[in-house]
């Protein structure tokens, strides 16, 4: 892709969903933490439906470790590695309460010492809790940011730094959102929807399948 093609891609993602949201539910930021450590290897509707009932009887990590690991736990349990994550949730609130005063960091250096919390973790609370131009590579960034030509990379990290490199800084703090929501339910794994893909003109994999069909015509 080139610089004119990325433009156009970002500016027509954004025309679409102006507003891009995760679909995470939380209101407030440690309850954002909580849901991301949740949803590793977990969908969002599955990790929605176990921190309703969490986050009304721990909302802030001081009700979080008076609730208890087994108490996270069974609130949880519909998720997987819901034990792994009672345990990194529960020692993640008591840090909080002990060295933070309750309150979620804003440094990634500190989000990262969190028990379960990695750079994927932090990069999601810092941009959407904080605003910050992060980009958290997930299945679906990774898969869309090599699949157009966005940004390629071998491993996250790589793809991560290319997409800080490449995305338009006006588009910088949205990108994470629309990447994802166009890897979820446009730019699939399996079977991408290139025929009703909007920005399928300047993707190269879009591009290449043009090509193909002007071929055999």
């Amino acid at each position: 892709m080139t610089d004119a093609d990325i433009d156009r891609f970002f500016a027509t993602l954004s025309a679409a969903n102006p507003r891009p949201q995760t679909e995470l539910e939380f209101t407030n930021v440690f309850e954002l933490l909580a849901a991301v450590l949740l949803s590793a290897q977990a969908t969002d509707i599955s990790v929605n439906k176990a921190s309703k009932r969490l986050f009304a009887l721990a909302p802030t990590p001081a009700r979080m470790v008076d609730l208890g690991e087994e108490g996270i736990a069974d609130c949880i349990r519909t998720i997987g590695l819901f034990r792994t994550k009672a345990k990194h949730l529960h020692a993640t609130a008591r840090i909080l309460v002990d060295r933070h005063g309750g309150r979620v960091p804003r440094s990634r250096e500190a989000l990262e010492m969190l028990p379960g919390v990695g750079r994927k973790t932090a990069n999601v609370v810092l941009n959407v809790a904080f605003g910050e131009p992060t980009m958290a590579v997930d299945t679906h960034i990774f898969r869309v940011a090599n699949r157009t030509g966005l940004a390629r990379g071998k491993d996250v990290l790589e793809v991560e730094r290319g997409l800080l490199a490449r995305v338009p800084a006006p588009h910088l703090v949205d990108a994470h959102h629309w990447l994802i929501l166009h890897g979820r339910y446009v730019c699939q794994a399996r079977a991408p929807q290139c025929t009703r893909c909007a920005v399928a003109s300047v993707c190269d994999h879009g591009r290449s399948l043009q090509f193909v069909s002007v071929a055999k015509v």
